[in-house]
């Protein structure tokens, strides 16, 4: 089977012109399918899919997406719009002159999918989204949450302040990392409390409402071996957590930029872990998709696997990424 490289690739110079680095296996003329992970995450969320996916006849392209790993990270908020992440998935399809891909995003890159999908529909053969559904949102999403949440903390509006979320996440990385994952892992699922038992926004960091440190487990989840773990930790050392949190500081901006595109017309399919915070709670997102898009080819969910999910169940989710890439370009 043919192996892996990683090489470096530079997108577009309209948007700002960035070096990714990026995994590329499998042969050149083979389907080609593009991962896009989420946050805190990297390339090497897709560990376990790589390998399957070639052996299954695809070439297989994985970005540390813009901001992440040993990407470039610009220091300007503006340069983590979604038309310019998705100009960079674009570019890793030109560096090997091919002009379309299926793409496969979870968490955050599901939603960069989703744009890409409206911005440049003509070079996306299909899209398998992981975790977060499509969903036109009705209004600016910080005007959403606003309403949703008022003075409550929620974490998307704490990313909007300057500073804070980074600074937080910074002080001890390893924490920080350890934290979030087993907030969203399956072993802890939790229905979500009421608004108002939430703490104010004012004041909160993302440590203290993702878990504090009694209600962390010790360790580490039982899918995630240490070198895999201190593996993320050195890369968002590294990098820092300003460009990712930057992404999240363009929801709004994103929303100006998508809210008159057609929905995505190509065949689409979903996979979701039934223990997602995103989702468990709001399957009526999952299901809307069945009148939202004009080519959804349905969902999987995976038994017991919560947002991380094909870290989490790789077994059970590449089975299903298989059936489910079937399914969108039959």
């Amino acid at each position: 089977m043919p192996g892996q490289t990683v090489r470096r690739v530079h997108t577009s110079d309209e948007f700002g012109g960035i070096d990714l680095d990026v995994i590329d296996a499998g042969t050149p003329g083979d389907p080609v399918i593009v991962l896009a992970h989420g946050w805190p995450e990297s390339s090497h969320s897709w560990r376990h899919q790589i390998d399957p996916l070639v052996a299954a006849g695809y070439r297989v392209l994985v970005p540390d997406q813009r901001g992440y790993g040993r990407s470039s990270a610009p220091k300007d908020v503006d340069a983590y719009r979604s038309d310019r992440l998705s100009a960079d998935l674009i570019a890793l399809l030109d560096d090997i002159e091919t002009d379309t891909a299926t793409f496969v995003g979870h968490d955050w890159g599901a939603l960069v999918v989703w744009d890409l999908a409206r911005f440049h529909p003509e070079r996306v053969a299909g899209v398998v989204n992981v975790s977060v559904p499509y969903t036109p949102w009705p209004l600016q999403p910080t005007e959403l949450f606003s309403a949703t949440y008022g003075d409550r903390f929620f974490y998307m509006l704490y990313f909007q302040l300057p500073d804070l979320a980074e600074n937080e996440l910074e002080t001890d990385v390893s924490r920080s990392l350890r934290t979030v994952i087993w907030g969203g892992s399956g072993e802890t699922a939790a229905p979500p409390p009421p608004t108002d038992e939430l703490p104010p926004l004012a004041g909160t960091g993302l440590l203290d409402t993702w878990g504090a440190p009694a209600s962390v487990p010790d360790g580490l989840p039982e899918w995630l071996p240490a070198a895999d773990f201190d593996r993320f930790v050195e890369q968002f050392t590294a990098s820092g957590f300003f460009g990712p949190i930057s992404w999240y500081r363009n929801l709004d901006a994103d929303w100006e930029l998508t809210k008159g595109l057609a929905a995505p017309p190509m065949p689409v399919a979903f996979i979701g872990g039934d223990k997602d915070m995103v989702i468990a709670y709001r399957m009526e997102y999952v299901e809307s998709m069945t009148t939202s898009l004009p080519d959804y080819r349905g969902h999987v969910l995976i038994a017991d696997a919560g947002h991380w999910t094909q870290q989490e169940k790789p077994t059970e989710f590449n089975a299903a990424l298989l059936r489910q890439l079937a399914a969108v370009t039959d």
